[in-house]
């Protein structure tokens, strides 16, 4: 024990207590020669032999004191888990067959007031220790337990070998007694119990007893109780005590003993008699008596880390206590001696002077510091070895700071060192940790790249064969390794981390295996190939276009994923990708994309991408300029070869351009062609994607009109407007073409206005021809006949429209105009006819009129006009010189049965007529629907009913 080391973690806190300046000491209010103490619950309790207890407080003044017994006080204890007193002492004898030893429990909080200057708490009960039962003896020791509360489990040590034990309820006295008896010397002798001691696991009750000779364990929870020797030796009073952890703690003069409930455990050879044995927050207490000086000496033991924290000399020490996280030695001559111990910080600081960080580095891990004082010691201790330029030792408790000191100090120091293996190691355990940021990722890869060890890179990139979790930042590793050139642990890294989109970008722009790339996205999942076909499609497209277009084809299709299938068609289509979404990677090759969007439409009929496809398909098929990559790869070709002939024959004298020509021809000609071919696919699909039966096309009418339109599309233009009605937009494209076959072809489909025609598509013809300025007598002559079989144009407007034409003579229209002058004169003719009739006829009703207003009727009708029988009166008589009896109209005396229908029929049709006259849509349909329209108008007129007017009055508002 010599090599122990000696410091001061404990120092004496005597100074300024009690109320006054000096040492504290025994109030002096307690008279008596202290026996027995005990802490618990916030004060100090110590019984004297004059039968008082006192109650002291932290500043060990006298907080109340009582008399407890007639005598001593022997023995007492304060209860942890209740403010309870249980005290043995001597007390008043009531006979001389009784004992006068008793046992008392006060409560503390209870107190009985008696005058004013003294305070007693309530005595609970009062029990005899001896009876009939259990002979008097001299009691050596007293040890209380409590269990489930109020239950007491109350020891007391005899010196005849025995142990008498009370166990009950004891306030309201239901006990128990029983006696436990150590095995006797081999002598015959009796020996005192010097020390008790309680261990408690769970249910299982178990109590160590102490004899000079011997130390025997009670298992209390056995009945009887079971007995067991642990060891033939013992000690003398005042030398036991319990660890934190249950164990038995013996003092001898030799050594101190720990004994476990299976025997001796671990022996401290602590030289000395022992006067006092105690524990203290994991320290060993030891009073020990110099044999030579026999002076004593307070030593305070860290078993864990094998040094004494404490040592100082004392005087003669009458009691141990430990309370308010102070040693409490109590003096013969009643001064008290209060020792505490130092704060950690303190204590570190003494030992960072001496540069004993192992010692430091030892007491924060027995004292359970937290981690972030653990980590301040280490890197003390690692900064003091850095100092030694001790740096692999450094790094060693650097890396035991890992989650608790910054990173970058660290690093810092190790690169100012130039020491990157250090470095190396201290990176690879933060990674490990689960510490590291992108850029610890990126310095370790420098690391291993710069030391040119691949095997640590397989190792930290590859995790053991690729099992295990990534450690690390996945994109700063791929950047790293892509940086340096290894690009198969690049790759690596992103195919274990499921980042599909940088394993591409490795196989693409760094090592150009565009064949493996297209074979890594056919076994991805859909959603996920997809993806990455339109990061890296593009590049795929320009150097393997054929195989992208099969890819895209099955990801459009069946998504990849022949399960699909399985599926309605509608699900399944919603579930894959659009063709629409990959059309950006091919704008270097629209021949590949027109490849792809038509092999799409043939394999998905109800796409719901259709209209835009359609759309894309329209714009491929009509635009002339059109590029190919393969043509513009063979002419870069031929461009250099023909350079290179050039040269040659310019080497030789002489230049020769046929060839060069032809070429040129032919690629021209394959170009026209392609064009034709491209044109006539939209043409079709114009058609099939806008059938009669269909009322709306499958894609936008009007981006496909822009684009015949910029690209001078006419057979498509033709058809969109056709489609759209826009018959006038027709005759235009054929204006613009010259083309007069198509043009009369054209009205004769689109002006017959029994078939859903616009008849004045022959009015705009024949202005056309009469603004055309050549001579087109044979157009014309045709146009003639239509217009005067449809009745569309009036004579007048057909001379005045061809009259500015000066080419055309009057030869061509003179055979029109004959016929036209002939059926007028017939009209006329008719016409003159009619107006006569109609004039006599109004004549004579106006006659009619006049006699019936002039003249007297005389009615001679002899019967009735509806029962035929002879008219008698009273009868009635109508002027229209019908006459009837009075019985035989009834009710209806003021109309003529007879011409009431007519008349009411005449009325009916002029009040439908006035009607009609306010109904201003029926009137223009009527007139936009004739092929005459003043006939119309006139029609209207004759009848009367537009012909009314009505003159607001003068004042009206």
């Amino acid at each position: 024990m010599y090599q122990w080391r000696k410091f001061e973690f404990f120092e004496e806190k005597g100074a300024g207590r009690g109320g006054g300046g000096g040492a504290p000491a025994v109030p002096a209010e307690i008279a008596g020669r202290v026996t027995c103490s005990s802490g618990g619950r916030g004060r100090v309790a110590i019984g004297c032999d004059d039968g008082t207890v006192g109650l002291l407080d932290r500043g060990f003044r006298l907080s109340y004191g009582f008399q407890a017994y007639a005598s001593s006080v022997l023995f007492l204890q304060q209860l942890k888990q209740r403010n309870v007193l249980v005290t043995v002492g001597d007390d008043d004898q009531a006979s001389s067959q009784s004992s006068a030893v008793c046992l008392k429990v006060f409560d503390l909080d209870k107190v009985q007031e008696e005058g004013s200057s003294t305070t007693t708490p309530f005595c609970v009960q009062i029990l005899r220790v001896f009876t009939n039962q259990f002979p008097e003896a001299k009691i050596t020791s007293f040890l209380v337990l409590e269990e489930a509360p109020p239950i007491l489990l109350i020891a007391i040590g005899l010196d005849n070998d025995c142990i008498y034990c009370i166990k009950g309820d004891i306030a309201r006295e239901r006990i128990t007694r029983f006696t436990l008896q150590v095995e006797p010397v081999s002598d015959g002798t009796s020996s005192p119990i010097t020390g008790l001691g309680f261990r408690v696991e769970g249910q299982a009750h178990q109590l160590f007893a102490i004899t000079p000779s011997s130390i025997t364990l009670f298992s209390l929870h056995h009945q009887p109780p079971r007995r067991q020797t642990l060891d033939q030796i013992g000690c003398e009073t005042n030398a036991v005590a319990m660890s934190d952890r249950m164990d038995l703690i013996v003092g001898r003069p030799e050594a101190v003993y720990f004994y476990e409930v299976d025997g001796r455990g671990p022996c401290w050879a602590f030289d000395g008699e022992k006067k006092f044995v105690g524990w203290f927050r994991g320290y060993l207490l030891c009073i020990i008596e110099d044999q030579r000086s026999r002076k004593n000496t307070l030593n305070v033991y860290d078993l864990k880390n094998r040094l004494i924290a404490h040592s100082m000399p004392v005087g003669d020490v009458s009691h141990l206590v430990t309370e308010w996280g102070y040693i409490i030695l109590i003096m013969s001559d009643k001064r008290i001696l209060c020792i505490g111990e130092k704060d950690m910080e303190s204590k570190l600081d003494m030992l960072f002077k001496k540069n004993l960080y192992t010692v430091a580095i030892n007491l924060v891990q027995s004292q359970q510091a937290d981690p972030a004082s653990t980590a301040e010691v280490l890197r003390k201790y690692g900064d003091h070895l850095y100092g030694k330029q001790e740096y692999d030792e450094a790094m060693s408790q650097y890396i035991h700071t890992i989650g608790h000191l910054e990173p970058s100090y660290v690093i810092q120091k190790f690169l100012d060192a130039k020491r990157i293996h250090n470095l190396t190691n201290y990176l690879e355990k933060l990674h490990d940790r689960g510490l590291a940021s992108k850029d610890h990722t990126t310095l370790l890869l420098n690391c291993y790249t710069k030391l040119k060890d691949v095997e640590k890179l397989n190792h930290f990139i590859k995790d053991e064969d690729g099992v295990g979790e990534i450690k690390f930042d996945v994109e700063t590793a791929i950047r790293v390794c892509r940086a340096a050139g290894y690009h198969e642990h690049a790759m690596f890294v992103a195919k274990k981390a499921g980042r599909h989109e940088l394993y591409l970008k490795i196989l693409l722009e760094d090592l150009a295996r565009y064949d493996e790339a297209l074979q890594y996205i056919s076994g991805l999942e859909a959603n996920q190939a997809g993806l990455t076909v339109k990061e890296y499609g593009k590049i795929l497209v320009d150097h393997r276009p054929a195989e992208t277009v099969k890819i895209l084809l099955r990801l459009c299709t069946d998504g990849g994923d022949p399960t699909t299938r399985r599926g309605s068609n509608s699900m399944r289509l919603l579930m894959i990708p659009s063709p629409m979404d990959f059309v950006n990677i091919f704008v270097h090759s629209p021949q590949y994309l027109m490849e792809f969007l038509e092999n799409y439409i043939k394999a998905v009929k109800d796409s719901p991408a259709q209209t835009e496809i359609h759309n894309t398909l329209l714009e491929l098929y009509i635009s002339k300029d059109l590029s190919f990559p393969s043509m513009s790869q063979e002419n870069d070709f031929d461009d250099h070869n023909s350079k290179e002939r050039k040269g040659k024959e310019i080497t030789n004298g002489y230049k020769s351009g046929t060839r060069e020509k032809a070429k040129l021809g032919k690629e021209e000609n394959k170009t026209a062609k392609d064009i034709v071919d491209r044109q006539r696919k939209g043409l079709a699909l114009l058609k099939s994607a806008w059938t009669p039966e269909m009322e709306e096309p499958l894609y936008s009418v009007d981006l496909a009109l822009i684009i015949c339109n910029a690209n001078a599309f006419k057979d498509g233009l033709l058809f969109l407007y056709e489609k759209l009605k826009l018959y006038k937009e027709v005759i235009s494209c054929y204006k613009q073409a010259h083309d007069h076959e198509g043009l009369i072809a054209c009205c004769k489909k689109l002006g017959d206005s029994t078939q859903g025609g616009d008849p004045s598509l022959w009015g705009d013809l024949l202005n056309y021809f009469g603004e055309l300025g050549e001579d087109c007598s044979k157009e014309v002559k045709e146009v003639l006949t239509y217009v005067e079989k449809a009745d569309v144009l009036p004579p007048i407007v057909v001379l005045q429209t061809l009259s500015k034409n000066p080419c055309l003579t009057l030869s061509v229209v003179k055979d029109y105009i004959a016929r036209k002058l002939e059926q007028e004169s017939k009209l006329i003719e008719d016409d003159r006819k009619s107006v006569d009739k109609y004039q006599e006829e109004t004549e004579l009703m106006k006659r009619e009129i006049e006699d019936l207003k002039t003249n007297a009727k005389v009615f001679q009708l002899s019967k009735c006009t509806a029962c035929t029988f002879t008219l008698d009166l009273p009868a009635v008589h109508f002027m229209c010189m019908h006459s009837f009896h009075l019985r035989c109209l009834g009710d209806n005396e003021k109309e003529c049965p007879e011409c009431a229908p007519e008349y009411r029929s005449v009325m009916e049709a002029k009040q439908k007529l006035e009607l009609n006259a306010r109904d201003h849509d029926l009137f223009f349909r009527q007139l936009r629907g004739s092929k005459d329209g003043f006939s119309v108008v006139a029609d209207y007129f004759s009848k009367g009913v537009v012909s009314k007017t009505t003159i607001p009055p003068e004042n009206a508002p």
